[in-house]
Order: C-alpha cells, then structure tokens, then sequence
C-alpha cells in the first residue's frame, strides 16, 4: 500500500495557518521524509458560503499550491484530488497539469472528475447539465493533446486551426491520469482512458451530495474493482496497470484499538484490490499535523 498526504487545509475544520508557506513547506517536507508517496489537493475555484459552512474547507488552487510543494521537495508526487475537467477548455487543462509535470520533474498524478457543485459551475460560466459529456470530451482530448502536443484538436465548444507549438509533459506517454466516481460511467472512462480509479466509500447521504453511486462497504468496493478488472482485460489492458485509491479510515495514535482497526479495515481492501490510501491526518494545528505525518510514517508506513 502507498499512502498520499491530503494537505490539511482540506479539513473543513483547518486553520487559515494552513495556508501561510512555511506551514506547507514544513508539512509537505515531513511527509516525504516520512515516507508517503503523495500528496494531494481538491479544486474549488469559487464555491459558495453555504458549502463551507455544512462540510467545505478552504481551498487552494491546486496547481499553484502543487507547484509551490514540487519546488520544496524532490521524490513526493503530486496529486490532484480531483481537478475538475468540465471548469475549462481542454487546452487550458492540458497546459496547467502539463505545465505541473514539467516544473515538477514528472511527479504529476493527473486526479481528475466531472465535480458536483452545481452553485460552483454556475460560477464559472458552465452548464451542470453538460459534465459528463464535457468531462468525456476532455479526457480524450487531454491525452491527445499531451501524446501529439503539434497535433489540432476539437471538440464541440473548442478547435485549434492549425499545427500548434505546445510542450509535451516529461512523463511519456502521458502523466498518469486517475479518475473519480463510483458509477458505470467512471468504470467506463478508467477502462477508455485512466491510469487509475478513485472510488469513494461511503453511505448513500454522502454518495448523493457528490452525485454519485453509492459504494456503501468493503464488499461493494471489491465487487466494482472486480467488474474494473474484468473490462480492463476485455478491452485488452492489463487489470494490473491500473491503480485503485480508496480513503484511510480515522486514526487516533493514543487509541492503540483504532490503529489496529483502521489497518485492518486497509488490509482488506488491499486484498480486494486497493494500491493506494489518502490519509487524513491530525488538522487542530500545524504542530499536530506535522507530529501526525511522521508517527504516521513510523508506526504505519515503516512497519508495512
């Protein structure tokens, strides 16, 4: 199992400290030094009061704050958790994820989706109703795009005219690109176009809010990553290739009980299928969140 960092600030109860550089820097350094293998961020480029005050937290753009941790470490990779593809033209996407890419030294993991907030496409100038069809466009033409970065592409709302001058990403053929949702539709995109899934599990109240498929327990997660594998090897992909993130339950390091709980409860879902874990840690300051990341390190990562 590899495990990625959410940077606290995604938290609904973080403090704005989490914001301020040195607090990044200090964090994102402790959690490569402590093993994890990401660290991600969310997009939220304008949502409403109303989301913050029932569950949201705040927000960063994530390629600005990705870019900002790529120059203050050296081996972590930086995952966007999810950058929302239907917000803007595919050229647009292609050049901020590549662009993360190249700054990074290719340590870009493309997490991407359709969002949910129907208050924040209104903001931004998009149709709700058109997401998944927007984000089915763009993910063919993002790897076009980044395979044959000369070559014009178009959709619907967007055509390049002519051969272009665009600088392709450092991963070859393409960063990977892991993709979000817990339907038939985000099975379908996996096995036409991702590197990974990113499933969630959770009851069906949470499922809702997000607009998607309820995966509500370990069984129905090991019964979607089955039916992955059995469309990844009909269309002629490895099932093997593909990564499957899921979400570490809570830990509480001065409960010896929920420690065994949480590992156990990931042990069964790496033997159902699961790679990767996001770990949420200790977010009632800086301090805690930094002491977290490295007990963390010590007493999970180091041990397994």
């Amino acid at each position: 199992m590899k495990y990625v960092l959410e940077y606290p600030s995604e938290l609904p109860s973080a403090s704005d400290a989490f914001l301020r550089p040195e607090v990044i820097r200090a964090v994102v350094t402790a959690a490569e030094e402590s093993g994890f293998s990401a660290v991600a961020l969310s997009e939220h480029p304008a949502p409403s009061l109303k989301w913050r005050r029932n569950g949201g937290h705040n927000t960063l753009d994530p390629i600005a704050a990705l870019s900002f941790m790529a120059g203050v470490t050296a081996r972590i990779r930086l995952l966007t958790n999810l950058y929302v593809l239907p917000f803007r033209n595919p050229y647009l996407s292609a050049k901020a994820l590549g662009s993360l890419d190249i700054v990074s030294g290719g340590r870009l993991i493309a997490g991407v989706g359709a969002g949910y907030l129907r208050a924040e496409f209104a903001a931004v100038g998009v149709d709700h109703e058109r997401r998944a069809e927007l984000l089915d466009e763009a993910l063919g033409a993002l790897r076009r795009i980044w395979i044959e970065p000369e070559k014009p592409v178009e959709g619907r709302d967007f055509a390049a005219p002519g051969p272009l001058w665009l600088q392709a990403p450092v991963r070859r053929p393409h960063p990977p690109i892991w993709i979000g949702g817990n339907g038939p539709a985000a099975l379908r995109r996996v096995v036409q176009h991702g590197d990974g899934w990113m499933p969630i599990i959770a009851g069906a109240d949470m499922a809702a809010a997000m607009r998607t498929k309820a995966i509500e327990n370990p069984d129905e997660f090991g019964d979607g990553v089955s039916a992955l594998r059995r469309r990844l090897a009909a269309a002629g992909r490895d099932p093997d290739s593909v990564d499957v993130q899921v979400v570490c339950p809570h830990l509480d390091f001065a409960d010896a009980g929920t420690v065994r709980t949480a590992l156990a409860y990931l042990d069964d879902l790496e033997k159902r299928g699961a790679g990767w874990a996001v770990v949420h840690v200790d977010g009632s300051s800086p301090e805690a969140a930094a002491d977290f990341v490295r007990t963390f390190g010590e007493v999970v990562i180091a041990d397994r």
